[in-house]
């Protein structure tokens, strides 16, 4: 089976979610979560600190930079994602419309490279 990446798509900057609105994500999130695992799906999964908390670490002309914030500059960041794997896209798809009515945010899908063998 595939491995694919569902990201939560997290816009800096937008309404924040009342409390209710966060525990009802929260709860769904968790309920999805046992279904994953209940279907074998289940590799992986977590959320994210906000994108201003990232490092970026990059290497020039053999010298280590890091800067702090994001690698992109945007107002669209991972918030969350899951691991998951899936005999197919159309059933990846199927676990992020799921995905995506759990944490009331968009889900991208990407799958993983095949590794060398597969």
């Amino acid at each position: 089976m595939k491995q694919y990446l569902l990201s939560v798509q997290m816009v800096e900057g937008g309404p924040v979610p009342s409390t209710e609105t966060m525990e009802t994500a929260y709860r769904d999130v968790n309920v999805l979560n046992s279904e994953l695992q209940a279907a074998g799906a289940w590799v992986f999964a977590g959320g994210l600190h906000p994108a201003h908390t990232a490092t970026v670490v990059r290497v020039k002309d053999g010298e280590v930079l890091t800067t702090d914030g994001p690698f992109a500059e945007g107002k669209e960041h991972i918030g969350g994602f899951w691991v998951i794997t899936s005999p197919d896209l159309e059933a990846a798809l199927a676990w992020a419309t799921k995905a995506t009515q759990a944490c009331g945010q968009p889900v991208e899908v990407r799958p993983f490279q095949e590794e060398a063998g597969d």
